[in-house]
């Protein structure tokens, strides 16, 4: 708190940095002092909830919920996050097809304001001055610029406000009770189309908590460490399924639901076990990290998106996808992530500055499409400063102007967060 006063008092931008995991560039400062919160490292687990110092990994949270029985619902891939990141960005993960993302599932928070005082805000705190109401998209997931409405808690006003409105220093996290088994599958089909359609009949009536997509692209980088995978194979989805035995009629009700597709049910992968499971887990996030590699092979950053629409028109953006990038960049990109929130991420992989400048203004029109259809240009990585621009795609000036007068009322000076959200 000391420092933050010395900083208004000086007029010091401030930085908030947690563990380095986030994409947009959000912790790289624009001047004055970067603040870590590593040694924030209170963790403390109840039956129901958990107190997190922001400095604290979600992998630590996972681990420490898991020995009591519990889990904490929001999953990025990338676990060795700060929760004061994840909540920073409200972040989500695959399960967030059934839990929702981060807010949902904060129940207090300690955050140190611009002039340095301190608020600790419950569930339930509303916020003491006049919020208007912002639109927002018809998506399950969202989390581009401030999330305003009449009436409001003060939680869910700091939740993916990138810090830049306050210092997130601790949390009240919701826990939930461990379920007693799980089943799991990565189902292999011959095309898109099949693949699109099984996840649309199993949307509304499986209750499954992740539904995730990988198409051909993916599953050919994949088969250098995962060479089991089917050659007819053109599109994979992962799902898996909370149990409440291991004789659950849920493992029947799959067996109906895949023999209904058009699934390769033969050559596909099932798991109960946790060795299967985890198996399933390094599938998933092996992507990343062979996308990764070839990053730093070409020497040239990725260009990423984060765009969802809502979810009657899945098919549609995912097929927008596939022509453009066929046309503009094919055999340079891959596309996975969270089909059952219709929130896929499309990785394009330039192997020069001009394709970079290529790539990127063909994210500008992807981001456009997306709100067109009536999406959002971030459904859990935020803005940060990389993309930043994409606020006024997704929000009208009035809008905009509506966000910033939050933003002068908690920070007068616009010392937090330089450059994050705002130019």
């Amino acid at each position: 708190m000391a420092l933050v006063r010395r900083a208004a008092a000086e007029k010091i931008p401030l930085t908030i940095a947690g563990a380095g995991t986030g994409v947009t560039g959000g912790r790289v400062p624009f001047g004055g002092w970067v603040v870590s919160l590593e040694r924030f490292r209170r963790l403390d687990i109840r039956a129901g909830s958990a107190t997190v110092g922001s400095g604290v990994l979600l992998r630590e949270v996972h681990e420490a919920a898991a020995r009591h029985g519990q889990f904490y619902p929001p999953d990025p891939t990338e676990t060795a996050a700060s929760i004061g990141g994840t909540i920073a960005t409200n972040a989500s993960g695959a399960r967030s097809f059934r839990y929702g993302a981060t807010r949902a599932h904060v129940l207090g928070l300690r955050v140190v304001l611009a002039d340095g005082r301190l608020l600790a805000m419950s569930r339930g705190d509303k916020v003491d001055f006049p919020v208007p109401s912002l639109p927002l998209p018809a998506t399950t997931k969202h989390t581009a610029g401030y999330f305003l409405r009449p009436g409001m808690d003060w939680v869910d006003l700091f939740v993916g406000s990138e810090g830049t409105l306050g210092v997130i220093t601790e949390a009240e996290l919701h826990l939930l009770p461990a379920p007693p088994a799980l089943l799991a599958g990565v189902i292999f089909f011959s095309g898109d189309e099949e693949a699109v359609d099984a996840v649309e009949a199993w949307r509304g009536a499986a209750p499954a908590r992740m539904l995730e997509y990988f198409d051909r692209p993916s599953l050919d980088l994949l088969r250098g460490r995962f060479p089991e995978i089917p050659a007819r194979a053109s599109a994979a989805i992962l799902f898996e399924q909370e149990l409440t035995s291991e004789d659950d009629p849920e493992i029947d009700r799959w067996q109906e639901r895949l023999e209904a597709s058009a699934a390769l049910i033969d050559n596909s992968w099932f798991a109960t076990s946790a060795r299967d499971r985890e198996r399933f887990r390094q599938f998933r996030h092996a992507l990343p990290e062979i996308v990764n590699t070839i990053v730093r092979r070409n020497g040239v950053l990725k260009m990423n998106s984060d765009y969802a629409v809502p979810l009657e028109r899945n098919r549609e953006m995912l097929a927008y996808y596939r022509r453009r990038l066929e046309e503009e960049f094919p055999g340079r990109y891959v596309i996975f992530g969270h089909i059952g929130d219709a929130h896929v991420h499309v990785n394009v992989l330039p192997a020069s500055g001009q394709e970079a400048q290529r790539a990127a203004e063909l994210m500008l029109e992807f981001a456009r499409t997306a709100v067109r259809l009536g999406g959002t240009v971030s459904a859990e990585h935020g803005l940060g400063k990389r993309k930043a621009h994409l606020l006024a795609v997704q929000y009208a000036p009035e809008h905009l102007n509506a966000m910033r007068a939050v933003k002068r009322r908690l920070d007068p000076n616009w010392l937090l967060g330089a450059g994050t959200l705002w130019r």
